[in-house]
């Protein structure tokens, strides 16, 4: 019998460029009586691959929570793509680039694919947010983890 491996976190994904790939398997769990995914879900994987990019960067969200001045995110828009449906078992690779940041305002774009085909596409706009709720310009912390990771200029 082995040992478990020294590290048993899960894995963050990893960076392509400036873009964030994480896998993800379909669980049964995830399906609809239909067995395919059941559509917000696809949300979830989205939100994943956001979390895991703040992550990998250096700015997860326990770090904005336990600031002095706390911060979080709040989603103001979501615009979802369904093209192909994924079913139980399915190996997906969600995407994620983080494109502009703008005073409060984040603007994402996320892909989840099986293999090369793509099934869903989502533009998300965010928002940093004070623990009230109220708009907030985002630590500096984060932006500096971050900025490395947006769009060059020419492409905003």
């Amino acid at each position: 019998m082995k040992d478990a491996p020294l590290d048993t976190a899960p894995s963050a994904g990893w960076f392509v460029g400036r873009e964030h790939q994480l896998p993800v398997r379909v669980y049964y769990e995830d399906t609809d009586f239909t067995g395919l995914v059941y559509h917000a879900n696809y949300v979830r994987y989205f939100e994943r691959g956001r979390s895991d990019f703040l992550r990998l960067v250096g700015a997860d969200h326990s770090l904005l929570l336990d600031r002095a001045d706390p911060a979080a995110f709040v989603i103001t828009r979501l615009e979802v793509d369904y093209v192909r449906p994924a079913r139980i078992d399915d190996a997906l690779l969600v995407r994620t680039t983080y494109d502009t940041f703008r005073g409060a305002k984040l603007t994402i774009r996320q892909s989840i694919s099986r293999g090369e085909e793509t099934l869903a596409r989502a533009t998300v706009f965010a928002a940093c947010i004070d623990l009230a709720g109220r708009p907030r310009r985002p630590p500096s912390v984060l932006v500096e983890r971050v900025r490395p990771w947006l769009a060059p200029a020419s492409d905003s």
